[in-house]
């Protein structure tokens, strides 16, 4: 089986022009965004980073073959007001569940990817993890803010990113019970 080059540009003559600039790009190993972070998979540093740039940190286990990650690239992550909150305010990393890289956990312990996901529990994809602006030298399994298992509703994905934003979590509050008071008004 060939194999693709690392990105390819994916379907962006069949998506209308006010979406052409949030296309999904097919890679080997599923989808991705143009826009998601490429680094070294150095957590710490990707956070040390990120927070410098006024951003919040989230890491993205994808797998290939996975229905729903490819819907959450070709559907989710390509709506204006989904990638428009999303894309100025964190940095995504994307990991691959069955993936070889060496990532470095916020511990300082270095492993594959593939042995992270299994350290952090993520056993759903797409899960999506949220990190605090600075964490302790702790697995991030034991730091995480809020934690997407599979793909949510459109309204409920990006009302998970608000919540980060905002830092719904801060005085305890599950997200869940903050969005239910944020439908209430």
């Amino acid at each position: 089986m060939p194999t693709l080059p690392r990105r390819t540009l994916l379907g962006a003559l069949a998506l209308s022009p006010a979406l052409a600039e949030a296309a999904p790009i097919r890679t080997e190993s599923g989808y991705t965004q143009d826009w998601f972070h490429e680094g070294f998979l150095d957590l710490p540093e990707e956070l040390a980073d990120a927070t410098a740039a006024g951003l919040r940190l989230a890491v993205v286990f994808d797998q290939r073959g996975c229905p729903y990650c490819r819907e959450m690239h070709t559907d989710h992550l390509v709506q204006p007001d989904i990638e428009g909150f999303i894309r100025p305010r964190f940095r995504m990393v994307q990991m691959d569940l069955h993936g070889s890289r060496e990532a470095t956990d916020f511990d300082g312990e270095k492993m594959e990817e593939r042995a992270l996901a299994r350290r952090w529990r993520v056993t759903f994809t797409p899960t999506i993890l949220f990190y605090p602006e600075q964490a302790p030298r702790r697995p991030g399994r034991e730091i995480e803010v809020a934690r997407m298992h599979g793909l949510m509703p459109k309204p409920e994905f990006l009302d998970l990113f608000r919540f980060v934003h905002e830092r719904g979590y801060a005085d305890g509050t599950e997200f869940r019970a903050w969005r239910q008071r944020r439908l209430r008004g």
